[in-house]
């Protein structure tokens, strides 16, 4: 099921939240969650919602061992157990294709790719039992010992296809004892309509820019090439970011308080802070659980760093693109780190801002194009090696039809709610004023969203294939 649809505004939430109200008690809330998150992700994969089920009894089960057997070989067995486990199931329906077709490549060998289907969400919601299972080995969480408890962590609906990747640890009190204050609807409502409106009336439009310069990069010009790629890299925050904004404004509507996934990336000064901003559960998650582990015995500083970044390349797609995206970042996020964070102030803001907006939005580039042969085109295209001039009639005309919603776009990647409620949080009376006026914006921008839902046809959010 796809959150930007008519059917999941108008009647899947309403009769979901009707439900979780008429529940008594957080145990019989928990129950509406469930078979709500279960319906949900059985809309959309009616066969694969048992192998999360499967994944979720298996993972449970392991902690159970972990909890009873503190300290022990078998603690430490149940922990490689779970891990290989949850590993092994995303590889093997997530990488299995793309790695025998690689063995067929290099070895000239004819060994049949398998044609597997991947389940929507298992990237998230396998990081999320390794996240638990390392967790509870570490004894930096409670084993849950209840498993509809645990049952509700993995499945829970907001987060469950596109994340942000939740920790056990950030809502392990609230699954047992939470409470829902009017704030926090008004709150999470509010939230919900702001993601909706930057997927509907923002990410959707960009795309149509995006494709209509990269699918045609043969044909490009310099400044098309160049075009294409930022309005993708506008799409694909504004899509993401919408989703996320989804998500907490959801879980925060059933008591739930998930981390900030993104904090207005395109503002950094460099690219290490891009990524302290974008996607931050997965890069935190890397951070905690990868950027230490040790290499050939021992913990290696830039060891661990490449390894996090080829990792980060690697979860997002199994395609050779997506693997040189995420080393493509590692050596500029390396080149910082050699630098040095002092050194880095020195340089003047100015020449910052240019070099980091350069790498991201070509970074952006290579995470589009999985044919390598048209990413290696998009590259003479961007740096004048194309042939195709340095810009065309087109191109003015996609930018002046386009350009309010460049415009618009470009506004909205700065923190301006955050800037409207500190200056409007000084006194009741503006307090007031922002919550009604608030009101009205979300009510006008959920029925604009609404009226240019009536006729789309299906435009799910890009993280879903991954």
């Amino acid at each position: 099921m796809v959150f930007s649809k008519l059917f999941f505004i108008y009647f899947f939430l309403p009769l979901c939240l009707f439900a979780y109200a008429l529940a008594r008690g957080t145990k019989s809330k928990n129950v509406v969650l469930i078979i709500f998150s279960l319906i949900f992700y059985a809309w959309g994969e009616p066969v694969y919602v048992f192998l999360m089920l499967f994944s979720a009894l298996v993972n449970y089960g392991l902690a159970l061992v972990i909890g009873k057997h503190k300290d022990t070989k078998l603690d430490t067995f149940a922990t490689a157990l779970a891990v290989i486990y949850d590993f092994a199931m995303l590889c093997i329906f997530k990488y299995s294709g793309f790695i025998i077709e690689n063995i067929n490549a290099l070895f000239s060998s004819d060994i049949p790719v398998p044609d597997i289907k991947l389940p929507i969400g298992i990237s998230f919601y396998t990081f999320q039992t390794v996240s638990y299972i390392i967790d509870c080995h570490w004894e930096t969480v409670k084993v849950q010992k209840k498993f509809q408890n645990f049952l509700l962590y993995l499945t829970l609906f907001p987060q469950l296809i596109a994340g942000p990747i939740v920790r056990y640890s950030t809502i392990e009190k609230e699954i047992e004892d939470r409470k829902i204050y009017m704030t926090d609807i008004s709150y999470g409502l509010n939230r919900v309509v702001l993601g909706l409106s930057k997927k509907v009336l923002l990410s959707n439009q960009l795309s149509v820019v995006a494709d209509n310069f990269l699918q045609h990069i043969d044909d490009c010009s310099i400044v098309g090439g160049w075009f294409g790629a930022i309005a993708y890299a506008l799409q694909i925050y504004f899509d993401f970011s919408g989703y996320s904004d989804i998500a907490i404004g959801l879980g925060r509507v059933f008591g739930f308080h998930f981390d900030e996934n993104f904090n207005h990336p395109f503002i950094c000064k460099d690219i290490t802070e891009f990524w302290q901003r974008w996607h931050i559960s997965l890069s935190t998650f890397f951070r905690d659980y990868l950027l230490y582990v040790p290499i050939f015995g021992k913990r290696r500083k830039y060891g661990g760093l490449f390894l996090v970044w080829l990792c980060t390349g690697i979860w997002h797609g199994a395609s050779w693109n997506f693997i040189l995206w995420g080393i493509y970042y590692g050596i500029f996020v390396f080149l910082e780190m050699l630098i040095g964070k002092k050194k880095m102030k020195k340089i003047p803001i100015v020449i910052r801002q240019i070099y980091n907006k350069i790498v991201i939005i070509i970074g952006f580039g290579i995470f589009y194009f999985e044919d390598l042969n048209e990413l290696g085109v998009f590259f003479k295209t961007i740096f004048g090696f194309g042939g195709n001039g340095f810009i065309g009639l087109q191109d003015k005309i996609t930018f002046s039809n386009n350009v309010f919603l460049l415009i618009v776009s470009v506004i909205c990647c700065f923190p301006i709610i955050d800037g409207f409620r500190k200056l409007t949080g000084k006194t009741a009376f503006t307090r007031h004023t922002a919550t009604v006026l608030t009101t009205v914006i979300s009510a006008g921008l959920l029925l604009l969203t609404s009226v240019m839902l009536v006729d789309a046809t299906t435009n799910p959010f890009l993280y879903f294939r991954f």
